[in-house]
């Protein structure tokens, strides 16, 4: 098995709402603000590339959308899912698999494209998957989480044919575990992968960075934020136990982390880049 963590762009979101009721003068000392009160995210992929299969986990915003609706968001740098999987020598019909861990824009916008006027997978070969409860969240919105879910992003993959879901219990066909979490959104997952003997997981928006690690740090936009803290307790103390590498989606400088026991609580034992492992 090969593993990969693919760039595909950053993006702003403001500082508020992404550290909740954390204020200020604490969550910018890991995460500075602009004079718009807005942080930069990365938007990060996971590539794993087992015998035939290659699994894609999650493709980035994606460049559909209006000029209006980016300039909420602030796109910068160089990097792209497309460009990124093109320098690994990869093109779009090499994908097997297109695993999303959640269907709000900023994670499955890079997997539907216009061909012309029509909305087409980006990944013509790809099973996209979700699960069926998650489906059902995303395709019938709570007003809370509406603007997050886009109906261009996601019907595609179902009139495409090429959407199956992942079963919440039992056996499923991708080679790797998955973890799933209702905090953030319904039944989010998050893929725990035995790699060089170790396991990583790809926290995904249950920990979006290094600085969300303490357990009060959780994000105005989660659904059900003491379901969030229950489940970041549960699973950074089983991360530590068994000295898990956690994967950032979302953290711009920290690709990856592991975690210790203290009197404080779970903290961050060592940072390093992902080529690290």
């Amino acid at each position: 098995m090969e593993v990969k963590l693919i760039n595909t762009g950053f993006f702003k979101l403001d500082g508020g709402a992404m550290f909740g009721v954390v204020p200020k003068v604490l969550w910018q000392k890991t995460n500075p603000a602009d004079e718009n009160n807005l942080c930069t995210w990365a938007m990060r992929s996971l590539l794993v590339i087992d015998d035939k299969r290659v699994i894609l986990v999650d493709n980035g915003i994606g460049n559909k959308q209006s000029e209006k609706f980016f300039s909420h968001y602030y796109l910068h740098g160089d990097d792209s899912l497309l460009g990124n999987l093109h320098k690994l020598g990869l093109q779009e019909d090499d994908v097997t698999d297109m695993m999303l861990t959640h269907l709000h824009f900023d994670h499955c916008g890079g997997g539907i494209r216009y061909e012309g006027e029509h909305l087409v997978p980006t990944f013509p070969n790809a099973t996209y998957w979700s699960n069926e409860a998650h489906w059902q969240w995303a395709t019938h919105p709570n007003a809370r989480e509406k603007a997050s879910f886009l109906t261009e992003n996601i019907i595609p993959m179902q009139e495409s044919g090429h959407l199956r879901f992942v079963p919440l219990t039992g056996e499923h066909e991708l080679p790797f575990e998955i973890i799933f979490v209702d905090g953030h959104t319904d039944k989010q997952m998050l893929p725990k992968v035995t790699y060089k003997g170790r396991t990583l997981v790809f926290v995904a928006d249950l920990i979006p960075s290094v600085g969300h690690i303490p357990l009060p740090y959780v994000m105005g936009y989660d659904t059900r934020p003491l379901l969030t803290l229950d489940e970041k307790a549960r699973f950074l103390q089983e991360a530590a136990d068994n000295k898990y590498v956690l994967v950032f989606q979302h953290d711009p400088v920290n690709e990856c982390c592991t975690v210790k026991h203290t009197e404080k609580g779970v903290r961050v034992d060592e940072i390093f880049p992902f080529s690290a492992l």
